[in-house]
């Protein structure tokens, strides 16, 4: 494809057809794919931007992101501009075919038809690339489309986002973000057994893909409660705050997307999300007391092996390593982002403002499966922590699948 700038507008060229977009349209398009980070799923890593092929793991099985290049035989150029609209509003794609919610059609049916029509402009000039993706790799009896009239029914609510007058503008634009085009619930939000968003705990926690996507309420307790407007700002800006570095997943959505948008939309999210209390929080749970065996082994484990970097305190150091004393995340209900961590290690994402990207070296190789049990049972019940604790088998499962995992 050849994209030209001639009278004013874009001009793309694809097989031998052209379509006049205006260059406004498409420049308004192209950041709304920057803030529904729509590469991170259609783009495999050091392949053409949203060639797809990248495999999406879900509980039902593995899904791989398709072509959304305008190549005619193998992405999304011979689609009209019904069935891209259909396929963001209704889960619809291509002469009807029914998408998978990995998709987030449930989200983006929120968005507005000037905005549907500018993603559209956009993707009709971004580079074609022949890139065939058989995208549906479920076993039985999921990888049967009609199975998804029943979901639909169940978990899919079509319809465009509707303003809060009670609010204002500001939060109104990010509500419009998280709930629409930047689809946060899809991470965020646990799931029922269907796969559908448990919409009684939205953005209470989930976990996905081999990581726990946090709880982003104001939960004190393992939310954002704690975390100012500014604190929140700068994670979504830099992927550094006084409270944690950004990591994992959130390491590519930073660097991919938020760090990406403009000031005015960072804010409107952070404004929204100071606002999302959580609909039904549990209580806080009672830490585990000191004298138990494993807070005591822990306590000899972090010594030797954490406190250089997170200190005695559990303070860690500001934008290197990160705090642990009254982290939301250390206390979340469900451990497997630490376990990962512990086990594989992990680095900070690197953006424009903050790009040092520490890392945290991997543990596997030296502390085994009750040490890092150990170990975290005591980070979660330390310097006024509490979880629940760890156990030794939680981290022989995880070590196993982390082998495993591609």
């Amino acid at each position: 494809m050849r994209s030209l700038i001639a009278a004013g507008v874009v001009v793309s060229v694809l097989t031998g057809a052209a379509f006049a977009q205006d260059p406004q349209s498409v420049e308004r398009g192209r950041y709304l794919a920057v803030v529904g980070d729509c590469a991170a799923c259609h783009s495999n890593p050091g392949g053409p931007p949203f060639a797809g092929g990248l495999a999406l793991q879900t509980p039902f099985g593995t899904l791989v992101a398709p072509n959304i290049t305008p190549d005619r035989e193998t992405g999304i150029g011979s689609w009209t501009d019904d069935e891209f609209i259909a396929a963001l509003r209704d889960g619809r794609g291509h002469a009807g075919t029914r998408l998978y919610p990995a998709m987030p059609y449930p989200a983006y049916t929120k968005m507005t038809d000037d905005d549907v029509r500018d993603l559209r402009a956009y993707f009709t000039t971004v580079a074609p690339v022949n890139n065939k993706v058989i995208s549906n790799q479920l076993p039985f009896p999921f990888n049967i489309r009609l199975s998804l009239a029943f979901w639909n029914l169940v978990n899919f609510t079509p319809g465009r986002y509707q303003p809060d007058p009670g609010k204002s503008a500001e939060w109104n634009r990010g509500a419009y973000i998280v709930e629409g085009a930047a689809h946060c619930g899809t991470c965020h939000t646990p799931k029922t057994v269907l796969g559908g968003d448990k919409t009684d705990a939205a953005l209470q926690g989930a976990t996905l893909q081999g990581w726990f996507a946090p709880n982003i309420t104001t939960d004190t307790h393992t939310g954002i409660g704690n975390w100012s407007k500014g604190d929140l700002v700068d994670y979504l800006k830099t992927g550094v705050n006084n409270w944690t570095l950004a990591s994992g997943p959130m390491a590519e959505a930073v660097s991919h997307s938020t760090s990406k948008m403009t000031d005015e939309d960072i804010a409107a999210i952070a404004t929204y999300l100071k606002d999302r209390r959580a609909a039904a929080a549990p209580a806080k749970p009672a830490p585990v007391p000191a004298t138990d065996a494993a807070m005591r082994a822990g306590a000899a484990i972090y010594k030797d092996n954490c406190a250089a970097c997170h200190k005695d305190s559990g303070e860690g150091e500001p934008g290197l390593f990160t705090r642990l004393a009254g982290s939301a995340l250390i206390q979340s209900d469900d451990p497997t982002t630490l376990v990962r961590v512990v086990l594989q290690g992990a680095r900070a994402v690197s953006t424009s403002s903050k790009p040092t990207a520490p890392a945290m070296p991997a543990f596997d190789w030296r502390l085994n499966d009750a040490q890092v049990a150990a170990v975290l049972t005591y980070i979660r019940n330390n310097w006024g922590n509490a979880a629940s604790s760890v156990d030794a088998g939680t981290i022989a499962s995880r070590r196993s699948s982390l082998a495993k995992a591609p």
